[in-house]
């Protein structure tokens, strides 16, 4: 992406905290469509590797890429790698369950000769006795009896139907740190030709399988950066070292419903946030948050309400899925979902909690130093110039009450922070007087006014790494 050269069109301090993530799919498979999105609020899209081709995806990151250059809006896109997703195979018709009744699956079974369901994983190498199987996202749940030569045995608690590539969930599994599919490591090897900023890790169960990812990612000479999705029950016990391992974290509340409860998803969202807040991760609130726009023009008061709340806790991201990937109203969706933000955001009497950091490494400490200046001296905004993107992260972590305009001139990192809480992001030469050059030409743009005070964070070598170590107050 070139200089950024368009100014907001509405005041600094108008501008959304809370960020969007579209999916984009059959709805919005065209560059006029990734277009209208990007203008209407959406600051990441997302790519599902779960569908699609090469061919594809190469189209749509270039639509992407220069309707971001259109625009003059850094865009963040990330590869949602499909992960172990386990489904039944193919089989003719529908297959009624009955309560108490024994159902037995085998990998890539002929259900017409041999009786077994066929599955498109071999499950029968991770499963237990007495764990649970849950199909057809958990509406037939059953309970695994016995695994022998290789076929799994479940008994049905409920009755219900089956029909064929439906997906499974396992609460109980243990994968072993084998969820990197072959498919997956393929596609992570495509993603590293491509303009990727953020791939997307499925099913993570503990730190060593983020920790397996960024090796991989680091041999391909990939710079993208590592999301979490939080969806199994083995996730949620290992949380703080999870969040800790990874760049970000995606709340992926579908599966995690299934996986664990759903009356668990709320309190397992908080909980991400918050130490999201506490080590400074951007967080993701994922699935059914505009479900209804996906067929109707209009959200529910019950989604609406979905969104605002997690404006109020402080998530870096709210997404979209099938509302912009396959719906009626993809646009639209992305419209409401802005409008939502910024009466939140305007009107909410809730700020979200910031856990001071325990450690105490001068970066921390510059940070801390910032916001509590730009409270003191009332600064409209806060300029961070930064070569890595870790001085206005670490800065928008603690969600202070000023807008956080990062100054950088690495494309890259302008697109990675194109998800965090309530950074705008310029791309712009190194220059040691990058920030008031900045604020200079936003006042000329109308976005500041005179008058306006400033607070900038910077380092007294630009372009280098690790060195912001000046903290300067200036009145426009």
């Amino acid at each position: 992406m070139k200089m950024t050269q368009k100014a907001p069109n509405v005041s600094i301090d108008q501008l959304k905290r809370t960020k969007i993530i579209a999916t984009v799919g059959p709805s919005s498979n065209s560059y006029k469509t990734i277009l209208e999105l990007i203008k209407a609020g959406a600051n990441g899209l997302r790519l599902n590797f779960s569908h699609g081709t090469e061919e594809e995806r190469e189209q749509q990151i270039k639509w992407i890429r220069k309707a971001s250059n259109e625009y003059s809006k850094p865009v963040a896109i990330i590869q949602d790698l499909q992960g172990p997703k386990i489904r039944l195979g193919d089989f003719e018709g529908v297959f009624t369950v009955q309560a108490g009744q024994s159902i037995s699956f085998a990998y890539q079974a002929d259900f017409e000769r041999s009786g077994h369901l066929p599955l498109q994983y071999d499950l029968s190498k991770k499963v237990k006795r007495g764990e649970r199987l849950y199909l057809y996202d958990g509406k037939v749940q059953t309970k695994i009896t016995s695994v022998r030569d290789g076929i799994v045995h479940v008994r049905a608690e409920n009755d219900g139907i089956l029909i064929k590539r439906k997906g499974i969930n396992l609460p109980d599994t243990d994968f072993g740190g084998d969820i990197i599919t072959k498919k997956d490591k393929k596609d992570i090897t495509f993603g590293s030709t491509l303009d990727i900023d953020y791939v997307a890790l499925s099913f993570v169960q503990s730190a060593d399988d983020i920790n397996q990812l960024r090796k991989m990612l680091k041999n391909l000479g990939s710079t993208a950066k590592i999301i979490a999705k939080i969806e199994t029950g083995a996730a949620v016990e290992k949380l703080e070292e999870i969040v800790k391992a990874s760049d970000a974290v995606m709340v992926a509340r579908g599966d995690l419903a299934i996986e664990t409860s759903p009356e668990s998803v709320p309190i397992v969202q908080r909980q991400i946030i918050g130490l999201g807040l506490r080590y400074s991760k951007a967080t993701i609130v994922a699935t059914q948050m505009l479900a209804t726009m996906t067929e109707t023009p209009d959200p529910t008061r019950a989604e609406v309400s979905d969104v605002a709340t997690a404006v109020i806790v402080g998530a870096d991201c709210v997404m979209l899925s099938d509302e912009t990937a396959s719906g009626q109203y993809p646009v639209e969706s992305v419209e409401v979902m802005k409008r939502i933000i910024l009466y939140t955001q305007a009107n909410s009497p809730v700020k979200p909690q910031f856990e001071i950091h325990e450690d105490h490494r001068r970066q921390n400490a510059i940070c801390d130093a910032v916001i509590h200046l730009a409270d003191q001296v009332e600064a409209r905004a806060i300029v961070a110039e930064t070569k890595s993107g870790a001085t206005a992260l670490q800065i928008a972590s603690r969600r202070p009450s000023q807008a956080v305009l990062a100054v950088t001139s690495s494309t890259r990192v302008a697109q990675q922070l194109a998800i965090i809480y309530g950074a705008k992001t310029y791309i712009r030469p190194d220059d040691k007087h990058a920030a008031k050059k900045l604020t200079d030409w936003l006042q000329h743009k109308r976005a500041l006014k005179k008058g306006d005070i400033i607070v900038t964070a910077s380092g007294q070598h630009p372009g280098v790494v690790g060195t912001t170590d000046t903290i300067k107050v200036r009145v426009l």
